[in-house]
């Protein structure tokens, strides 16, 4: 069982309110996992988060709670368009029917990508991170598991690759932190959220459809 869910056990089901994080202090404690803030700016971004402001008319999911509240509020107020034309394009895409593949989102730079995939064991998955792209991920069909990894017990495995804006890390398997996504919930990783996908979860069926998309990183 990974640190997160002895600490606090993830109830992705019971009606909570994920968009705020349920033991984040305990998190904290075990290490860091994401961009630290201030309070203030903290509590200013999660109440943006839950106003709605960022929807664009998209309704269907909510952030998961471990969507770093202010990343996601200062990237959308220093590059609205993109954002809002993803969520606009998650609003008037059928998701299921779509074909998989690569989808230009009209009238930006943003690509789509859809794929039909399948989890796999954790150690065959690499752990990554990004400096140039903010990863969202949405799984539409089926339960995908993500893994994050604690900074300070993880190392570069080799230096960051600027062309595929990647980098790999050697880390901890007993401090990282696991969370199954599910078609209510999207995740959104930000250059400070060094993370693994598509993990093998506790379902029968490790079949997944997942919605990946490039968000560009403004400083």
């Amino acid at each position: 069982m990974s640190i997160h869910a002895q600490n606090c056990k993830m109830n992705n089901h019971t009606g909570k309110d994920e968009t705020k994080p349920c033991c984040m202090i305990k998190k904290m404690q075990n290490g860091i996992y994401t961009a630290q803030h201030n309070a203030k700016l903290l509590k200013e971004a999660e109440t943006w988060m839950k106003s709605g402001a960022w929807r664009n008319g998209y309704f269907r999911a909510d952030p998961h709670m471990s969507v770093n509240a202010v990343e996601f509020y200062q990237q959308y107020k220093k590059n609205p368009d993109q954002w809002k034309a993803l969520f606009n394009w998650l609003k008037n895409t059928n998701l299921y029917a779509i074909s998989k593949g690569k989808h230009p989102i009209e009238g930006t730079s943003l690509v789509a990508s859809v794929e039909d995939s399948e989890n796999g064991t954790l150690e065959k998955r690499q752990s990554e991170s990004h400096r140039k792209r903010i990863d969202f991920q949405f799984a539409v069909k089926g339960t995908e598991r993500f893994g994050i990894i604690e900074h300070q017990s993880s190392s570069p495995i080799k230096p960051y690759d600027e062309k595929k804006d990647v980098i790999h890390y050697k880390y901890d398997k007993e401090k990282t932190l696991f969370f199954d996504s599910t078609p209510d919930k999207f995740f959104i990783f930000f250059p400070g959220d060094w993370h693994i996908a598509k993990v093998m979860n506790d379902t029968q069926d490790q079949n997944i459809r997942v919605i990946v998309i490039k968000v560009d990183y403004k400083e």
